[in-house]
């Protein structure tokens, strides 16, 4: 299939793509629109994006995937890092054919687009950070400890869901390295110089309120840091604060959502 940004069938693909020493469950909705590449939450599935795809429409060109062991079908591997999460971007638009795509990311799918953006700015069209990539100290030992407490804790029940492609079918111990190396990628000093060197159009949607393991205010403090972020680079700005809190923003605010994709669609053509 010819690399190009706007080639792809006219209907819709689901397969699998091999990657590495696994493959990842892949739905295609092809057509002649803008691609946009959806990444999920750290444990989340491609289903979580049904609201936005929906508030888009069909003028889009809607590529969504299962990480490595998430959802039904993505399989297991033996590499679950950050840099795998990064490579397996590259890894879907070529099998799709993909030159250029818009990456919209949740959470832990917003460190991925905001790192593939910054390594990628030829063929990155923009990106849409939902609530995810804020470069902020939050990680310290005794944090650590937390993480690693309650993902022993959500093991005895998490392997219930695993034929519902509800929780990964990941170790609570991988579980937690994982969500403990995105602390380390949170901290300022790496974080901050991957958003300052992006030079393509990225636009933040915000939650309000707590997570999954924040207590009180960390969430919103740690919210702040995007302050600082567009002070330094034009290219990033807040597209929306929302009422919705980091669990249900992708349910409860997708036009907002829809609405910063469409603005950093519009800031691409006119960069063109």
């Amino acid at each position: 299939m010819t690399k190009n940004s706007t080639s792809s069938t006219s209907s819709t693909w689901t397969g699998m793509v091999p990657v590495d020493d696994t493959a990842l469950a892949v739905t295609d909705t092809g057509g002649p629109g803008i691609p946009v590449v959806y990444l999920n939450g750290q444990f989340a599935t491609q289903g979580y994006w049904r609201q936005t795809i929906a508030q888009l429409g069909t003028g889009w060109r809607h590529i969504t995937y299962d990480e490595r062991a998430r959802g039904r079908k993505s399989q297991r591997s033996a590499d679950y890092s950050f840099e795998a999460a990064v490579r397996d971007v590259d890894a879907v638009l070529a099998a799709r054919g993909v030159d250029r795509a818009l990456v919209v990311g949740w959470s832990y799918g917003a460190f991925v687009a905001a790192h593939w953006a910054s390594r990628n700015p030829e063929r990155a069209l923009g990106a849409v950070l939902v609530d995810g990539a804020y470069p902020y100290d939050w990680l310290d030992d005794a944090m650590e400890q937390r993480i690693r407490k309650l993902f022993r804790r959500m093991g005895w029940f998490t392997p219930l869901l695993r034929p519902t492609g509800l929780t990964p079918r990941m170790t609570a111990e991988q579980q937690a390295d994982s969500n403990i190396e995105l602390g380390r990628l949170s901290r300022e000093r790496e974080l901050g110089p991957v958003l300052d060197s992006i030079t393509v159009p990225v636009r933040y949607v915000v939650a309000s309120g707590a997570s999954l393991g924040s207590r009180g205010d960390e969430q919103e403090r740690i919210r702040t840091s995007l302050d600082a972020v567009t002070a330094r680079n034009p290219n990033i700005r807040i597209s929306a604060k929302v009422a919705s809190n980091h669990g249900a923003i992708l349910k409860k605010d997708a036009p907002a959502i829809a609405e910063a994709v469409r603005e950093v669609a519009a800031l691409d053509r006119d960069r063109r």
